[in-house]
């Protein structure tokens, strides 16, 4: 039997479309907020849904709970597999299927737990982060039918917006389940939702909790101010010193990168300031291009700051104060290493010989596409052939720590990071929403990379 064709495949997402976001709509009214209890029953009923879902496309599925490290209960979980060819290269799917809370509701246009379409955008909590990467797996997967040619394997998880404590515990009790020459993770997002990217890189997070002390017990300001600095001061000059005159973190021993693969079209200046909220008069700090800052060159923010309340301030001294750093480092790497060098820095230029300690928090380790592999090029195939356009790959600047934890384990699969969001979603915020046009032709995408890879 011949091979599907671009427009077969294009015709038979059409036809199946009003089914794809029938399942995206019951998805968003399912409330799934994992922060509401990873283990309770509403995560067991969406992890249900969603193996039903994917019954109905030809995937074995079935929901297992999880153990954290701990061997306490974890997340309702949901693996299952279509093997067509034993020999024929294997496939895994994930997403995720847990969402963010709605903290203020009157914060959203539109009620968060029911799909509502406004335009071309669906709206709703998880329509974008991540129901549209289940919509786009489904989706891909009823589109090929009977002529896919590649084995599936899939793991859509249910504590992902959680930190995924029980992720590699749960990889390693079920590995079968997950070995795979390809992995798609499509938990990410397209440059707009007109043009489509491949997520290249990933940065890498760790997290330091840092004391300065300059005296042993609160002082009068009046009687002691001038040759004494207090600990907040002495902490704001220890903090401005890990950067430059231009702004560029400069740590030695903390890494920076170019844009994994080159930069193909580097961030536009004015609508990152207006998406970020920037002030008028403010200059973005750091040199090179933009989408080098935001997606492989270090970063570190002050998170947390221990000091007085402004109401009910008086005139003493601090005597010591604590804040807590998270440091973005490059996808490549090892952030244990960077967190090492960025500790000793910070003992190193402790203010007038104030005592600094340093309590390392966790790690997790960014990760890198090979823009080489067979797989990649065939995604970027089937994104300019989905969306008519060529694709223009990006970086993110945040961590996703179990892509390189899945790349550690399966050290000889390919992955692929995908997904439904634009620079519109407003996942994890107010109005989340996807693109009813960039989610369609992601499902064409996936439909056509699957081909691809089973020939």
């Amino acid at each position: 039997m011949a091979a599907l064709t671009a427009d077969e495949i294009r015709a038979r997402v059409e036809g199946d479309w009003d089914r794809i976001i029938e399942v995206l709509s019951k998805k968003i009214a399912l409330r799934s907020v994992s922060a509401n209890g990873i283990t309770a029953e509403h995560m067991k009923r969406s992890a249900e849904f969603v193996a039903d879902e994917l019954r109905k496309v030809g995937v074995d599925a079935k929901v297992v709970q999880s153990h954290n490290p701990d061997g306490t209960p974890g997340a309702w979980e949901v693996i299952g597999s279509h093997i067509v060819d034993p020999d024929a290269p294997t496939v895994l799917l994930y997403a995720h299927h847990d969402v963010q809370p709605v903290p203020d509701p009157s914060a959203w246009d539109t009620d968060p737990f029911v799909a509502t379409a406004i335009g071309d955008r669906l709206y709703g909590r998880g329509s974008a982060d991540d129901g549209g990467g289940i919509a786009i797996h489904s989706g891909a997967l009823k589109a090929l039918d009977d002529d896919l040619k590649v084995n599936i394997k899939v793991f859509i998880e249910g504590e992902e917006e959680m930190g995924s404590a029980s992720f590699i515990p749960f990889i390693e009790e079920h590995q079968s389940d997950f070995e795979s020459d390809v992995i798609i993770v499509a938990d990410s997002g397209n440059w707009s939702a007109e043009i489509p990217s491949l997520t290249t890189s990933l940065r890498g997070n760790t997290n330091l909790d840092v004391t300065v002390r300059a005296l042993t017990h609160p002082v009068h300001s009046g009687q002691y101010g001038g040759p004494i600095l207090d600990a907040n001061t002495l902490a704001a000059m220890l903090i401005a010193s890990m950067h430059d005159a231009n702004g560029d973190l400069a740590v030695p021993g903390v890494l920076a990168e170019e844009p994994i693969g080159g930069l193909q079209q580097d961030v536009d200046e004015t609508s990152m300031r207006a998406d970020a909220g920037v002030v008028p008069g403010y200059r973005l700090a750091g040199t090179g291009s933009i989408a080098s800052r935001m997606w492989t060159k270090p970063s570190v923010t002050v998170i947390g700051f221990d000091a007085h309340p402004v109401d009910g301030s008086f005139n003493v001294i601090a005597p010591e104060t604590r804040f807590r750093l998270s440091l973005r480092t490059a996808p490549n790497q090892r952030p244990e290493e960077a967190q090492a060098a960025l500790a000793d820095f910070l003992k190193a230029h402790a203010p007038f010989g104030a005592e600094v300690e340093v309590e390392p928090g966790d790690n997790g380790m960014g990760w890198a596409m090979d823009p080489n592999a067979v797989a990649t090029r065939d995604a970027l195939e089937a994104m300019e052939e989905a969306f008519g356009v060529a694709p223009i790959n990006q970086g993110q600047g945040g961590s996703i720590p179990f892509i390189p934890e899945l790349q550690r384990i399966f050290p000889d699969a390919q992955v692929l990071v995908t997904g439904p969001e634009d620079p519109k979603a407003n996942a994890h915020s107010p109005n989340e929403s996807v693109s009813l046009f960039g989610l369609k032709h992601n499902v064409i995408t996936e439909a056509l990379l699957l081909a691809k890879l089973g020939k």
